[in-house]
């Protein structure tokens, strides 16, 4: 079972990428205070996790009324899955989730910025989503459940600690680093998404 919840916090949080939300985080909280800072990343994990959450459990019920089959959501979130790994690469990624210049200024002016931009699309994108509700649906018992849960909640934990520690590891790391970081994470989120595709297709050739 630990073998689950590991597989499962690894390809959720290399997915949401906290890493790669750090430098909006950073630009949309740049006039806050410390305890500001501290109260948005506090609030947009637990919003993060809130939406994971809600669509690991009602996601089915939303494939099933729009006749959505596993493997169709299965390569949909494999192709959303691999370009968001894609822009890592690029270094889009802030772009890649709507983050414009516009929707940026947007967001620095607004009172509060954990919901929107931060929690959702920028960490509770539709790839993560999608990961969740094929989750849910390959794994109906209820330890995997509970399991998929606690990497939720994990994730959760870890992403309000990144957050947190925004200026100490944009300090040591610096664009550079936060940038090389994001490309190895990018080919891991790529290699998910292909994964994801690969196993649908060949879920279908054997139904063939």
């Amino acid at each position: 079972m630990f073998s689950f919840w590991f597989m499962a916090f690894a390809a959720l949080f290399s997915v949401v990428n906290p890493f790669g939300t750090l430098p909006v985080f950073m630009s949309v909280t740049q006039y806050d205070s410390k305890y500001e800072r501290q109260r948005t990343a506090f609030r947009a994990s637990l919003f993060m996790v809130i939406i994971l959450t809600v669509f690991f459990f009602v996601g089915t019920y939303i494939m099933s009324f729009f006749g959505i089959s596993i493997t169709s959501l299965k390569i949909a979130g494999g192709i959303i899955i691999a370009t968001s790994g894609f822009s890592l690469l690029t270094g889009n990624f802030a772009k890649h989730k709507g983050m414009s210049k516009d929707v940026e200024a947007h967001a620095i002016a607004k009172e509060d910025s954990s919901i929107s931009p931060l929690a959702i699309p920028m960490l509770a994108g539709p790839g993560a989503i999608s990961l969740l509700i094929s989750y849910s649906k390959e794994y109906p018992y209820w330890e995997h459940y509970l399991l998929s849960v606690l990497a939720i909640l994990s994730v959760g934990i870890v992403t309000l600690l990144i957050l947190r520690s925004a200026n100490f590891i944009n300090k040591h790391l610096g664009p550079t680093g936060l940038s090389a970081l994001s490309r190895l994470i990018g080919f891991i989120v790529i290699s998910i998404g292909v994964e994801y595709i690969v196993s649908a297709i060949l879920a279908i050739i054997k139904d063939i």
